[in-house]
């Protein structure tokens, strides 16, 4: 058996993935055992977890692969450092510090950790992305398409994968990048990039695409193949630490919103503009590249692929045969692509393809605790629980008090690997509550009150609910909700409006998962799924006739989701949570003593 470990690191979202014999065996970001959301340091809790799982020694990896050309990002560095001189020197010296310091010891990191020196291989980065989505994909051949802010050069490239080979064959590069732009916007719209990207994507259904056209007048220049070139002379990101600049701000009416500070019209439609043009742009890369290798299925990675409504769009209106976005599609992913290349293109590792199943077994890839260790815990931290062994039972009881409107925690099996709560580390809450979208983002998860929740409906039952003819597993593709289903808003989003008012108007017989556009993030359940997690939407079906649960991550804002089953007692207590499922024991938040005030219950993550 070979065995080979990809790692990811020093950017953001650091991961380790562990490969036998192009088998995944294991798979965890860096952030669920440090407590720290988006860690980029060398991941070496990871790297241990993933050993530990495979129960092999660091002495049995055939070689480690990392997902990312240092040199090559150098290179990019200091050539753009020297284009924009004497602009731009902290930023210089600030990539300096990690390309010379940190990623130039990466071979030490690895000897530190492992106890030798492993044989260690460098990846491109877009031919980690884009082994990450083919190798594990259902598709013998496929087109590949990865976009992202930039790796080295590389900003966007279309390759194909065929049988266990994969190769790039076009690019888009530095400082021409749909990621780059998609985050100006996030960050001018008073959002974290690399992490804020989604919440301007929730925001956009309440605007109007009023900025579109100026987007495309001056900002990007989009040729009909897809390939496009930004007006540099708007963004600051070339030569200083913001991604914006003067000239933007003259563009849209002003400076940038502060964090934290009211959401405007001009933000909505904003959001909304960006959204529409980078769905223009995704679209005409996709109808290019598959007449270019003349594959009709798809497959996706990179960060801009987290953007699930461009993905619905993609699935709906560009007539392929099939659609794979990679779950864990940003830089994590990097591990999965840099091991799975090493795996079958280095060490000859045959690709079993199985016709409509992926190999990811639904994401549930990292650390699993079994019920004595359940017990355990509860008994050692005086936790009141019920012991509920009968797993059908428990699914009863669960959904029960979901029916009534009890927030639940859903702590079941192995964690999934990804930024996706899929079922394992969840919370659930009851779709048809008009309340509960408000309800949760607020007293539960601590965050904005317009960003929607996604929906967890039983495969069989998808198209009941939703206009979807596939499979949705991993919660990357929206799609709208049932015309049957849907329910006439009582007037639009206008400036001044209170978006709580417009959250809490009934927009279909599902609302806390309708958003305002009627369209919702759809994940469809099936056998793949985790057992616990289906059981229990069935046994909600079975007593409600509704076969959708609402499923967002157990998590507050700021908190990487919940690894242990610590931590997602310490988040069930310090939230608006009602019930925590830890594996076969109920946990009643009313029955719980007060949290103690020691070191190991504190919060120690900052609000993004």
């Amino acid at each position: 058996m070979t065995y080979v470990l990809g790692i990811s690191a020093f950017y953001h979202d650091a991961a380790a993935v562990l490969v036998r014999d192009g088998e995944i065996v294991a798979a965890a970001q860096e952030e669920r055992f440090s407590r720290k959301k988006h860690d980029p340091r060398f991941p070496a809790r990871a790297i241990n977890y993933c050993l530990g799982e495979a129960f092999i020694d660091p002495a049995e990896l055939a070689a480690v692969a990392f997902y990312d050309n240092p040199r090559l990002t150098f290179d990019r560095v200091t050539k753009n450092a020297v284009t924009v001189a004497p602009a731009g020197r902290d930023q210089f010296v600030a990539a300096c510090r990690t390309l010379l310091g940190t990623k130039a010891c990466l071979a030490d990191a690895l000897e530190s950790c492992l106890g030798h020196a492993p044989r260690l291989l460098v990846t491109p980065h877009h031919m980690a992305h884009a082994a990450s989505c083919f190798y594990p994909s259902s598709f013998e051949n496929a087109t590949i398409l990865t976009i992202d802010g930039v790796g080295e050069w590389a900003t966007c490239t279309i390759g194909a994968g065929t049988g266990s080979h994969v190769d790039l064959l076009e690019e888009i590069r530095y400082p021409h990048s749909l990621g780059l732009l998609y985050s100006a916007f996030t960050y001018y719209c008073g959002f974290k990039v690399n992490s804020g990207e989604y919440k301007l994507m929730g925001l956009a259904p309440y605007g109007e695409p009023r900025f579109a056209q100026r987007i495309r007048d001056e900002l990007v220049d989009v040729k009909e193949d897809g390939s496009f070139r930004l007006n540099t002379e708007a963004f600051g990101y070339l030569d200083s630490p913001f991604m914006t600049n003067a000239r933007f701000d003259e563009l849209f009416g002003g400076p940038a919103r502060a964090a934290d500070t009211m959401i405007t019209r001009r933000e909505m439609d904003l959001a909304a503009s960006i959204q529409q043009v980078a769905e223009e742009i995704v679209l005409k890369l996709v109808k290019h590249a598959v007449a270019l290798t003349g594959h009709r299925s798809l497959v996706m990675a990179g960060g801009v692929a987290l953007n699930c409504v461009a993905n619905g769009r993609v699935l709906r209106e560009s007539g392929l045969d099939g659609l794979f976005v990679q779950p864990a599609a940003g830089d994590a992913g990097g591990a999965l692509g840099a091991a799975l290349l090493a795996s079958h293109e280095l060490f000859g590792a045959p690709r079993v393809v199985t016709p409509r199943r992926d190999s990811l077994r639904g994401s549930y890839l990292g650390p699993a605790f079994s019920t004595d260790e359940v017990e355990d815990f509860v008994d050692r931290n005086e936790a009141p629980s019920h012991h509920v062994p009968n797993a059908d039972d428990r699914a009863r009881r669960v959904a029960d008090a979901l029916a009534d409107g009890n927030v639940v925690g859903f702590f079941s099996g192995r964690m999934e690997f990804g930024p996706r709560s899929l079922g394992s580390r969840s919370i659930l809450g009851d779709p048809r509550n008009p309340d509960m979208q408000s309800r949760m983002n607020l007293k539960i998860k601590f965050r904005e009150s317009f960003r929607p929740f996604a929906p967890a409906v039983l495969a069989e039952h998808a198209a009941d609910y939703f206009a979807i003819d596939s499979k949705s597993p991993y919660m990357l593709v929206t799609a709208p909700v049932k015309s049957s289903r849907q329910r006439a808003m009582a007037h639009a989003v206008t400036e001044g409006d209170d978006m709580l008012s417009i959250l809490n108007q009934p927009r279909s017989d599902i609302p806390a998962v309708t958003h305002v556009d009627y369209s919702a993030r759809v994940q469809t359940v099936d056998g793949d799924a985790d057992p616990g997690f289906r059981r229990l939407l069935t046994a909600f079906h079975e007593k409600t006739g509704c076969a959708v649960l609402v499923n967002t991550s157990f998590n507050v804002r700021g908190e990487p989701i919940v690894c242990t089953p610590q931590d997602a007692y310490r988040c069930f207590m310090r939230t608006g949570m009602d019930l925590l499922v830890l594996e076969d024991r109920l946990l009643w938040k009313h029955e719980q003593p007060a949290l103690p005030t020691d070191d190991k219950w504190k919060n120690e993550y900052e609000p993004d």
